[in-house]
């Protein structure tokens, strides 16, 4: 594939003899939405806890940029340009919105043998702008996230993604359990990646949802890749005969 920024190779998981993956092989290209969806227990999640740093593959190579790399966890994963947007677990619902863009992250004003004060101000200010990156009006930088909405909860962890400078965005069913307007919103967000020069991995249930913001479609069936096509060159009702 033309200009490659993530590519795996012949990747084996087992769980207690269960074979997850099956010798999986996928590249996804600099600047595109894919969308990756299958059943429950096709491997879609076991190769997105591989990419994120969570599990560890048991056989099989990954390559950012044509180098080969090891993510042992998701500290190495988010320093080789992966962000990971988990449905539930992506944001901290007692923390304000600046203190959760910025979370293991944050800027200090100053340190001593890596402990410090934390830059509060800097933390605001550019939350601030974060969010309105991402074309997302919140009231304050300072407010909780857990007053805010599905819909805005994923925005702010997006915008942390976006701040960061991610070269690989996965969104894991980023709208469930989301109203209409804010699964629009979401896929608003997700068809915008490419304009900030961000691949994204959009993990979802909803072919429709797929179909209407990626530009390709990966499906897995029991731990392989049964179908990898330009949303153009395929449809609904093919993917679910594979699946």
């Amino acid at each position: 594939m033309k200009d490659t920024i993530v590519s795996v190779k012949n990747l084996h998981k087992w769980y207690s003899g269960v074979h997850a993956l099956k010798g999986v092989s996928v590249d996804f290209a600099r600047n595109e939405a894919v969308g990756l969806i299958g059943d429950n227990g096709a491997g879609k999640s076991t190769l997105i806890n591989i990419l994120s740093g969570v599990q560890k593959q048991d056989e099989g190579d990954i390559y950012i940029e044509s180098e080969k790399v090891a993510i042992c966890s998701p500290r190495d994963s988010m320093r080789l340009g992966i962000e990971t947007i988990y449905q539930y677990n992506s944001m901290v619902p007692t923390m304000s919105i600046a203190r959760n863009l910025f979370i293991g992250r944050e800027p200090l004003k100053y340190s001593v043998f890596g402990i410090g004060v934390m830059d509060l101000r800097k933390m605001r200010e550019e939350s601030v702008r974060a969010i309105a990156d991402v074309d997302l009006h919140l009231r304050s930088p300072d407010a909780l996230v857990g007053e805010l909405s599905g819909g805005q909860r994923q925005g702010v962890a997006i915008a942390r993604a976006m701040h960061f400078k991610s070269k690989v965005m996965i969104l894991d069913e980023p709208t469930n359990h989301l109203s209409v307007k804010e699964t629009n919103k979401v896929i608003g967000f997700v068809r915008s990646l490419k304009e900030q020069n961000v691949t994204g991995i959009f993990i979802s249930h909803n072919m429709h949802h797929v179909f209407d913001c990626c530009d390709r479609v990966v499906a897995m069936a029991r731990g392989q890749i049964v179908l990898d096509k330009r949303v153009a060159d395929t449809s609904i009702d093919e993917v679910q005969s594979v699946l």
